[in-house]
């Protein structure tokens, strides 16, 4: 019988990154050897982020295809990525299984992010078995799923483009999601959305019939969408701390020494800032910011990335640095996993990508909420609305969120002992999930079963 052998490829993105090849991690230490598919752009970022500590050299083997940009190219260009990928990677990929096929390590599975759609049609017209993986909240995809649906309802036309700006609600226990926070409907211009509008028709083609759609959720975080959508299952949360082992997908170099420094902290005193890989801040945002967290009087752990705002250097206050030298650290990027989990931790001011969202909940922090982008709207809902274990930080009426309201709201949520004892409630419901015995373990124990059947 022949051993398992498993391709999974991700969609080249950060938060896409992290939580399959988590997964993955997951497959190789019950005995199944992966191939992980990144980019050429990619590869060497995602390889120098792997822990030496963690044991994945027998049975993970990253390897990369080019993506047919060039090399300045802007890759945070969501629309000009997912299209030049569309069209230059399948080809790529199938030489890639055929070079890897020939070899006589044949590949089993292939397992490929639903955004991806294209490796699933080579999976299909290759005869590999083949699963989805889901990144985000669940509640995204059933609303892809959902189009034909909304096209019904009369919500959206035949090219995706919603007819009124409306709240929406898949299921009356769901939250209720703007139309002009559709995932195709937040880029500029009629033909931008119909493009992915197109995408996500394709995409969901692609993963119907398929023996598993998996994601990286908690059933009790969404309980509605997986009774509205039983096909979805969630294996969540996928984290290397319920390995205890390191994260890996990172594409920027991990400052340790923040650790040493919130060792020094008094417990749950810490704000921790971080927007994750794309948020980008203009000046004057910036500096509002900056003048929020020293106006708070308390201590700050900030992930400034490089390209946060434009000449971060000359971007701060001045005399910002000076002022918070006992009480603030900035870093270049944090090992946010380790960070969360630390006791001196006290809130989370996050952009509320799905990966941040999912780490903070299964470390009982409560967050104050800055969503950029797409799904992280959603999740800001389920947070303030839902779950009821953060705010919204609110813009004034030039989109400006202010000092005077970053001060407030980190005053309102620490102050109110509620915020951190429903984020300790639901702490414990991530940590049941991945014991032996509960959902989300369950389910992954059959995922594996599956695979190397």
């Amino acid at each position: 019988m022949q051993s398992p052998h498993v391709l999974a490829i991700p969609y080249p993105a950060q938060g896409h990154v992290i939580p399959l090849l988590e997964l993955m991690q997951c497959l190789a230490r019950h005995g199944v050897k992966i191939t992980f598919v990144n980019t050429e752009f990619n590869q060497e970022r995602v390889a120098n982020a792997l822990s030496r500590k963690d044991d994945i050299g027998d049975h993970i083997h990253l390897i990369s295809i080019p993506d047919g940009l060039e090399a300045g190219d802007d890759r945070n260009d969501v629309l000009k990525l997912m299209e030049t990928i569309s069209q230059f990677m399948p080809g790529k990929l199938v030489e890639l299984i055929e070079k890897i096929n020939e070899s006589g390590d044949k590949i089993t599975c292939i397992i490929a992010d639903q955004v991806v759609g294209w490796a699933l049609e080579i999976a299909e017209k290759m005869h590999i078995r083949r699963a989805a993986f889901w990144p985000a909240a669940a509640t995204l995809l059933g609303l892809s799923i959902s189009i034909p649906k909304l096209l019904d309802d009369g919500i959206i036309d035949d090219n995706g483009t919603p007819r009124k700006n409306q709240m929406v609600q898949l299921s009356p226990t769901m939250p209720a999601i703007s139309t002009a926070h559709f995932p195709w409907a937040c880029f500029e211009g009629l033909t931008a959305q119909k493009k992915i509008y197109e995408l996500a028709l394709r995409n969901n083609k692609a993963a119907e019939g398929l023996d598993w759609l998996v994601c990286n959720s908690i059933y009790e975080l969404e309980p509605a969408v997986f009774e509205l959508f039983p096909s979805i299952l969630p294996l969540g949360p996928l984290l290397a701390n319920n390995r205890l082992g390191n994260s890996g997908g990172y594409f920027w170099q991990e400052d340790s020494t923040c650790l040493e420094w919130l060792d020094q902290q008094e417990a749950n005193s810490v704000i921790y800032i971080a927007f994750g890989s794309s948020t980008v801040l203009d000046q004057t945002q910036f500096q509002e910011l900056a003048r929020g967290l020293e106006q708070t009087n308390r201590p700050f752990l900030w992930v400034v990335r490089p390209n946060i705002t434009e000449e971060t250097d000359n971007a701060y206050p001045k005399g910002f640095k000076d002022r918070i030298a006992t009480r603030g650290r900035m870093v270049c990027w944090a090992p946010q996993q380790k960070v969360l989990g630390h006791p001196s931790v006290a809130c989370f001011l996050s952009h509320c990508g799905w990966n941040s969202t999912i780490e903070g909940i299964s470390n009982g922090i409560p967050f104050l909420c800055w969503p950029y982008f797409v799904d992280q709207f959603l999740n800001q809902s389920y947070i303030t609305d839902v779950w009821k274990v953060g705010l919204n930080l609110n813009q004034d009426e030039s989109g400006i969120i202010k000092q005077a309201e970053i001060k407030e709201k980190v005053e309102q949520l620490l102050l109110d002992k509620g915020f951190k004892a429903r984020a300790m409630d639901l702490k414990q419901v991530a940590a049941k999930n991945v014991k032996e015995g509960g959902r989300s373990r369950t389910n992954l124990n059959n995922f594996i079963e599956w695979v190397k059947a």
